[in-house]
C-alpha cells in the first residue's frame, strides 16, 4: 500500500515538473543556436547593430 502512494505521488508531483524543466532547457538550448546562426548570417548588416544596442543606457 505505501509502495502505491509513493508512486501516485511521484507521478501527480515530479513528473510533470520534470516534463516542463526539460521543455524549458529544450527551448533555452534551440534559442541559443538560432540566435548565433542568425547573428552569423547578418554579420555587419546595420540590423545586427541595432538588435545589440542598448537602449537602457543613458550614453
Amino acid at each position: 500500500m505505501t509502495g502505491t502512494v509513493i508512486i501516485i505521488i511521484l507521478l501527480v508531483a515530479v513528473v510533470p515538473v520534470a516534463i516542463i524543466m526539460s521543455g524549458f532547457f529544450a527551448s533555452a538550448l534551440l534559442g541559443h543556436l538560432l540566435k548565433k546562426d542568425v547573428d552569423s548570417c547578418h554579420e555587419g548588416s546595420e540590423l545586427l547593430e541595432i538588435s545589440q544596442k542598448d537602449f537602457t543606457s543613458n550614453s
